[in-house]
């Protein structure tokens, strides 16, 4: 199986980045991360991305907040997917880093999740590994099977709760 690497722009995001890293172990995907700048280590981002294929990884997540240039960069160096976690700032919530990892140029494409959508970035990531992993895609659907009836569930006891009110 393919590795994902987990990239965060400072040690400040581990936080929200551990989400996917937890993820990305629920389902046995094997896994690294690394902290890389875009703008503070710029050469080495670039060269993790270059080389981020023969080194067996197959999907790229990527967090950073405000400016949240990582995404981009890394997609920029590889033709490996890349999903971007833009994070909440304390600065306009995140939504600086929103829009720096959403709007990308048409051939260098980022796939982008919630502020701060972490664990969304590695249910993504996994899906993406999934297409050619047999094993993995029927964790995914046994885990799609369990929050479906999680939310029967729910519905079931909803009129009874009601009566709460």
């Amino acid at each position: 199986m393919k590795k994902v690497a987990v990239i965060m722009g400072s040690d400040s995001d581990l936080p929200v980045m551990a989400k996917a890293v937890k993820v990305l172990e629920e389902y046995g995907i094997p896994y690294e991360a690394h902290v890389y700048s875009a703008h503070r280590t710029p050469a080495e981002a670039a060269s993790f991305a270059e080389h981020a294929r023969e080194n067996g990884f197959g999907v790229i997540i990527a967090g950073a907040g405000m400016a949240a240039a990582l995404a981009g960069v890394l997609a920029g160096h590889t033709t490996i997917p890349v999903i971007g976690v833009p994070l909440k700032s304390a600065v306009l919530d995140g939504v600086d880093a929103l829009y720096s990892t959403v709007m990308m140029p048409s051939g260098i494409p980022v796939a982008t999740v919630a502020i701060d959508g972490a664990k969304n970035a590695a249910y993504l990531a996994a899906e993406i590994l999934a297409l050619s992993d047999d094993a993995l895609a029927e964790k995914i659907a046994a885990d799609r099977a369990k929050q479906k009836e999680g939310v029967l569930k729910k519905d079931a006891g909803l009129m009874e709760r009601l009566k709460e009110f």
